[in-house]
């Protein structure tokens, strides 16, 4: 058997996606589409596969010059789209005198492919359709003998008849060489046309019909999402529970914070696992579900403890992890009636947040980080400083005041906090939310945002955090512990490393503002309001604190801001 793949539309339902992939290259739980038909024609019996290609057809061509597959694959560039009628005739030298199949190169099947060839070559027909019942697509008449009778819209269409029916076209389908003598060459053509020519001489068309779990529409971006959700669910499960993939699972949507991922609980008989989904991927280049992946598992490996990603599929954005439970650090606290407990918990998380410095540095590969590779100026003046501004003043309060204006003590705060820094991993978000508690023991989460840069940095986030609000003198506190637990591992000058702790706690304050500001205003998640008077509180104090007021005009800016939430 031979066989055609179209693989040379636009995938236009699907934009923008389908403008940096091509619907061929999008995988389902990790596996290309293209790379999954080609493997189940391989399985079918196929000796020699031909490729259309059109739309961003180098990506196609490199993936299939990448592959090591045991059957013959060519493929064939159209300058122009020339349809599925037209792309089958375009290369009529690639067929022989036995019937061939063609499938589109944007189905997800589980289909027996070498059993569609067989009932086909048991009758040899014109040519065999395979269907299912999709009342969303149906459009192909069929009567009770399984006989294509016409086409919904057209003159075959009879609906005077009730032994007729109408089902969806799969996409899949064995052609007689035959089918060649109806298509025009040379020009764009519709191989349902050619099949109406073939109806209108008298001649039947064969209906493979199949049940609709075994086929899926992806035209979408949510279909091709509840396609993927679909096939890995079940793999994920088997992974970790093995048996358990075809056992149901129920799926809790768990509540959200300030991020846009969707996140899930997902529950079956053997056991549970989160799911969080990213969102398909927004381009080729590396992504927040990229970062995701690859700085978990990095992290897993180091002896971090963050929670095991079971399986995952960064184009449809899909990752399975651990389930650690509900409780995190802010509900923790909340529960803890005396100081010195929460003490003891804060010093706790110190150990393992500079475990997780010093060990999640090793072998860090840059590359993995999706803003920047480190924690550098151009990051502090973009997505702090300037964030702060824009989202916060500008944005949220409606304060008339321009970057410029303050450009000069942002360059200065920059510098500063890079100045004198314990460098190691940082997670960039380390506040109490993404800190989890199960049986005591303490768990890192949301470490997409992880790059190179200052210790001091997420000791900063841990302390300053609004969610908890720690008292002053409990965070002068917990920075000496930190410092006294760091000593015992590696030299550290106590000064310096006060210092760069002072200004990284401005940065990230200002940071904080920001994302509150734009989280309340833009995405309309008004519960961070609440936070935002004790963040403001805490930067005018730090603010205050500085030496020789370093930042005169962000302190006036601050000061008179604070006075609207008295």
């Amino acid at each position: 058997m031979k066989a055609m793949i179209l693989a040379a539309g636009y995938g236009t339902r699907l934009r923008p996606f389908t403008n940096h992939t091509p619907k061929p290259l999008f995988s389902i739980a990790g596996r290309p589409l293209l790379d999954e038909i080609i493997g189940r024609l391989q399985q079918a019996g196929c000796r020699a596969v031909m490729i259309n290609t059109h739309h961003l057809h180098r990506q196609i061509e490199a993936f299939v010059a990448d592959q090591n597959y045991s059957l013959d694959i060519y493929t064939q560039y159209e300058p122009e789209i020339l349809g599925t009628g037209g792309a089958i005739k375009n290369v009529s030298d690639f067929w022989d005198d036995q019937p061939f199949m063609v499938i589109n190169a944007d189905i997800v099947a589980d289909i027996d492919l070498a059993e569609v060839y067989a009932a086909h070559c048991r009758h040899r027909p014109p040519a065999t359709l395979v269907l299912c019942d999709d009342p969303t697509f149906n459009s192909v008449i069929v009567d009770q003998n399984q006989w294509v009778t016409g086409f919904a819209n057209s003159p075959a269409n009879d609906d005077t008849r009730t032994d007729l029916s109408l089902l969806t076209f799969t996409g899949i389908q064995v052609l007689d060489p035959l089918v060649l003598d109806y298509i025009p060459g040379g020009t764009p053509y519709s191989s349902i046309d050619a099949f109406k020519k073939i109806l209108a001489q008298g001649q039947r068309l064969a209906a493979e019909v199949v049940p609709k779990s075994h086929w899926q529409d992806i035209g979408t971006p949510a279909s091709y999402r509840q396609a993927a959700m679909d096939r890995s669910v079940p793999l994920a499960f088997e992974k970790v529970y093995p048996g358990a993939g075809s056992t149901k699972v129920e799926r809790l949507k768990l509540k959200g914070d300030g991020s846009e991922r969707q996140w899930y609980r997902l529950k079956s008989r053997p056991g549970s696992m989160i799911m969080v989904d990213h969102g398909i991927r927004p381009t080729r280049s590396t992504s927040e579900v990229d970062s995701f992946v690859l700085i978990g598992e990095h992290l897993y490996r180091q002896g971090v403890p963050v929670p095991k990603i079971h399986f995952h599929d960064t184009f449809s954005g899909l990752v399975f992890l651990e389930d650690l439970g509900d409780e995190h650090l802010q509900q923790a606290v909340k529960l803890m009636g005396s100081p010195q407990a929460i003490i003891g918990l804060y010093q706790s998380v110190i150990e393992h947040l500079i475990g997780m410095s010093r060990q999640g540095v090793k072998d860090f590969d840059r590359n993995w980080s999706y803003q920047t590779p480190a924690y550098d100026q151009n990051m502090i003046l973009e997505n702090e400083c300037r964030y702060f501004q824009k989202a916060f003043l500008k944005g949220y309060l409606g304060y008339n005041i321009q970057f410029k204006e303050l450009e000069s003590e942002f360059r200065l705060l920059a510098d500063s906090a890079l100045e004198n820094p314990t460098i190691g991993f940082m997670h960039r978000d380390l506040q109490s939310r993404n800190i989890m508690i199960r049986r005591s023991a303490i768990f890192f989460i949301d470490f997409q945002g992880g790059r190179i840069g200052p210790l001091q940095y997420d000791l900063a986030s841990l302390l300053i955090d609004p969610y908890v609000q720690l008292p002053q003198h409990v965070q002068s506190q917990l920075l000496d512990y930190c410092l006294q637990t760091l000593s015992t591992k590696t030299a550290v000058n106590p000064d310096r490393f006060r210092t760069c702790y002072r200004y990284c706690t401005l940065t990230r304050n200002l940071q904080i503002l920001g994302a509150y500001g734009y989280l309340s205003r833009v995405k309309g998640k008004k519960q961070f309001e609440q936070y935002i008077p004790a963040a403001l509180n805490t930067l005018g104090t730090n603010l205050a604190a500085s030496d020789h007021n370093e930042f005169p005009r962000l302190s006036g800016v601050v000061e008179e801001i604070s006075r609207k939430f008295v």
